[in-house]
């Protein structure tokens, strides 16, 4: 079993904080496996970093990624268009009613 100094695991740790690459990067580039890392975040009280990083690894993940971000755009610009609809309408009624 591989032995690593505390400042290297806090600093394989900070490397992850900073949220450039995955975890599983990280540990390809320091040659860490991704269960050691986990380890260190428990040890140093890190959970937050835990789940930090996805990556898409396959081109079906990255295209389902876009998708649902294209999706969520569209969501996004038809609710603003309906709280429009909503104010012209209220304020159509409320000088209406004057």
């Amino acid at each position: 079993m591989r032995r690593y100094s505390e400042s290297f695991k806090l600093k394989v740790l900070a490397e992850l904080a900073k949220g450039n690459h995955s975890k599983r990067q990280i540990g390809l580039t320091y040659g860490v496996q991704a269960s050691t890392i986990n380890q260190w975040f428990k040890k140093y009280d890190h959970k937050d970093l835990m789940n930090t990083c996805v990556t898409a690894q396959t081109n079906d993940e990255i295209s389902c990624i876009k998708a649902l971000q294209k999706k969520l755009k569209q969501l996004k610009d038809l609710l603003i268009k309906k709280d429009l609809e909503k104010l012209v309408v209220e304020s159509y009624l409320g000088c209406h009613d004057a």
